[in-house]
């Protein structure tokens, strides 16, 4: 009776064991992301500022932090980071589901809850606003977009692509193209450091950043909603928001 006694307990902890570690999140588990699609998106993400590095930079890591989740980031260039998702070379980027046609993500991934809200306009000089007040006068036009971005509706234009929005703004200024597709926070940082007036036209795309996930990976989904949920309750989202576009007119 002892021995069995003393095998039973062997095999309680021993089940014990194996649940409590086939229940833990994955912590060992990396996933691997490129910060932007672009050289430079400001306020999201900004090169070469280790003190503001920008509002995507510094809420990623503390996302995943908080779900207990490690990370590796690759550099890729802008126009492979799409690629590098579809075949599983990264395992996650931020986007917004507005960016997609009927805000469909494809079926190799899913999507966190709401990060933080983002809206594209069409752009162009204040004399030329009138023109761009309805989204449908972009049809058929030459409009400027950032190489390697996703836009729902791009085959309703005709894409003008350059490196950044940085360029965009240049290019409205030197009459390259009429009218652009940005987001109000970065085109108008550099409409003020460039010193061009831009008027912000018809809304092309309102909605909210999140994690696109591959779908391996959704054992992870609810760890990173929480932590998402944490940061927006303990005021941490709203604060970095604040940080970046506090100097910017909306």
């Amino acid at each position: 009776m002892i021995k069995r006694g003393l095998e039973y307990k062997h095999l309680i902890k021993f089940a014990l064991f194996i649940i409590f570690f086939t229940q833990q999140p994955a912590f060992a588990q990396s996933l691997k992301y490129n910060i932007t699609g672009s050289y430079s998106w400001y306020p999201y993400f900004i090169d070469h500022q280790a003190e503001a590095p920008g509002m995507i930079t510094e809420l990623i890591p503390m996302i995943l932090s908080l779900a207990k989740i490690e990370a590796e980031i690759l550099d890729l260039p802008p126009k492979r980071t799409n690629n590098a998702l579809e075949t599983g070379q990264l395992d996650f980027d931020i986007v917004s589901p507005s960016w997609f046609v009927k805000q469909d993500l494809g079926p190799l991934f899913v999507k966190s809850t709401p990060i933080i809200k983002i809206i594209e306009y069409v752009v162009t000089l204040p004399e030329n606003v009138s023109q761009y007040n309805d989204i449908n006068q972009i049809k058929g036009k030459h409009i400027g977009t950032v190489r390697g971005y996703l836009y729902h509706d791009d085959k309703d234009f005709i894409r003008a692509d350059f490196t950044s929005e940085q360029e965009l703004v240049k290019a409205l200024d030197k009459h390259r193209v009429d009218a652009i597709i940005a987001g109000n926070y970065p085109v108008l940082y550099w409409s003020t450091q460039l010193g061009i007036p831009v008027a912000l036209a018809a809304v092309h795309s309102d909605g909210d950043l999140v994690f696109r996930l591959r779908k391996e990976h959704v054992n992870l989904l609810p760890a990173i909603n929480q932590a998402i949920a944490t940061l927006r309750a303990n005021g941490k989202i709203d604060e970095i928001v604040k940080k970046y576009t506090q100097t910017l007119a909306s």
